[in-house]
């Protein structure tokens, strides 16, 4: 039987809820990841959205883990912690952590890979 749904680990919520104490600090236009209204009027999925439901252990669908897996390949470049930045200056850093962090990239990437060899093995 496929598996439906994922509950993040503790490692992954607890990235998530830095995230959002993080982004609390963060000066108003200053501020990383958008909101659930900003990404609305975008068309597109808020990395708020996404932290406060990996802190709340809630469990995810497949679509949503391949969007953290997604997310993590398109800012491969800017979601770790630049030099000489403190944590709440880095907005890519900030972002990265809503999406669950370095912890969040390894559990949507094993995720995924696990899906994909089951998909292919036709199971």
């Amino acid at each position: 039987m496929a598996e439906t749904s994922f509950k993040p680990p503790p490692s992954v919520a607890s990235a998530a809820a830095r995230g959002l104490e993080l982004r609390q600090q963060q000066a108003p236009s200053q501020k990383a990841g958008l909101d659930t209204k900003q990404a609305a009027a975008q068309g597109i999925g808020s990395g708020v959205q996404r932290a406060s439901n990996l802190k709340s252990g809630a469990s995810l669908t497949e679509s949503t883990v391949r969007r953290m897996k997604n997310y993590f390949t398109r800012h491969a470049s800017n979601y770790k912690l630049d030099p000489g930045k403190s944590p709440k200056e880095d907005k890519g850093y900030v972002a990265g952590l809503l999406w669950g962090g370095e912890a969040g990239k390894s559990w949507a990437t094993s995720l995924v890979a696990r899906l994909d060899a089951r998909r292919k093995a036709g199971k």
